[in-house]
């Protein structure tokens, strides 16, 4: 029953996606705001505070929050620096990581609802047959240092400065500001509110542009790259400083053919060339979602493999490679099978 649903470890987590798309946006309809509040704060995805119908929060909203008005206010005003400053911030890092070690960066290839919005245009793009745009070995080790700097910056500098008075209050927020997903999230909802561009301020005006050219170059750019703002996601940054502390994790053999195939990489959303050179955890880089799809188009039995400790979730086969590629290429492009021609008899006689 099971295997007539979900097929493919890829239409098993298509299903998740959207059953988690339905959750973070309009989650609260169901279990109410109050109750969606209390039961996380913290979730390892971009789930927008700013929705009001959502089931659950991003992690770096609260973290910005108290960054601003516990840690910095409380330092300019010259306090000792005691756990009634930092245990707020405490415990959202401590609910972070109870999800966090269930399923690692997982939470970013399976749950983030911004990363499903992403997959779902590149996969209208593939219908409607756009060239797919990939970034080469050298372009892609440019683009990754920027989700670092996002989150050094907007998530944790600007907060912090905010709270100690250097920087405007506006900056407390500093990344929800420009954050895609809020605007995403809360149109899925029918709130427009979030795209109006402020104009109460020379820094409200900025946020709410680079807001919006943000998103707007999301919504192009996926059409025909593959997790256009994942490359740059802070979210992506701040689960990469911790993906080794989870038993979840990506694992790959050594083979001999890895160099001269290079299908895992080519399968790869976020073009991590490395997949097909390294081996062991080396191969599980900081750019990855564990979306599966490597593992899914290795041609090689056992060869990449998703574990959770010792238990091996999924793994690598020729047999399932064989099933995969009869419906989808490594790249994402869908295959049409074309419907056999009828003889001139059977035409004739239908």
């Amino acid at each position: 029953m099971f295997k007539s649903i979900f097929p493919t470890l890829g239409r098993f987590r298509l299903f998740i996606q959207i059953f988690m798309l339905l959750l973070t946006v309009y989650g609260s309809n169901v279990v109410g705001f109050y109750m969606a509040e209390k039961i996380s704060n913290a979730l390892p995805a971009l789930s927008c505070a700013f929705d009001q119908q959502n089931g659950s929060y991003c992690v770096l909203i609260p973290t910005q929050h108290q960054l601003h008005h516990r840690v910095g206010e409380a330092l300019i005003k010259a306090q000792q620096f005691t756990f009634q400053m930092v245990l707020p911030l405490l415990f959202t890092l401590l609910t972070f990581f109870t999800f966090f070690v269930v399923l690692n960066k997982a939470f970013c290839g399976w749950i983030c609802p911004l990363g499903t919005i992403q997959e779902l245009i590149n996969k209208l793009g593939r219908r409607l047959n756009l060239p797919l745009r990939r970034f080469e070995n050298g372009s892609v080790s440019k683009v990754r240092p920027v989700k670092w700097l996002m989150l050094i910056v907007l998530v944790l500098a600007l907060p912090l400065l905010a709270g100690l008075g250097v920087t405007p209050h506006a900056t407390g927020d500093a990344y929800c500001q420009v954050c895609p997903s809020r605007l995403a999230t809360t149109l899925l909802t029918a709130n427009t509110e979030q795209m109006a561009i402020r104009t109460g301020s020379t820094l409200d005006f900025a946020f709410g542009a680079i807001a919006n050219t943000l998103f707007g170059f999301m919504l192009v750019a996926a059409l025909a790259v593959r997790q256009p703002f994942c490359r740059i996601c802070p979210m992506l940054s701040f689960n990469a400083t911790f993906q080794r502390l989870s038993p979840m994790r990506l694992v790959k053999k050594q083979h001999d053919k890895c160099d001269k195939c290079g299908i895992c990489a080519k399968a790869c959303p976020m073009d991590i060339h490395e997949i097909a050179r390294e081996h062991g955890t080396k191969a599980f880089h900081e750019d990855c979602t564990l979306c599966g799809r490597c593992v899914e188009f290795c041609p090689d039995d056992g060869v990449i493999q998703m574990k959770w400790g010792p238990l091996t979730l999924f793994g690598s086969s020729r047999e399932y490679y064989k099933l995969r590629m009869k419906g989808e290429m490594p790249d994402g492009t869908v295959k049409i099978v074309a419907a056999p021609r009828k003889s001139g008899q059977e035409a004739e006689r239908a």
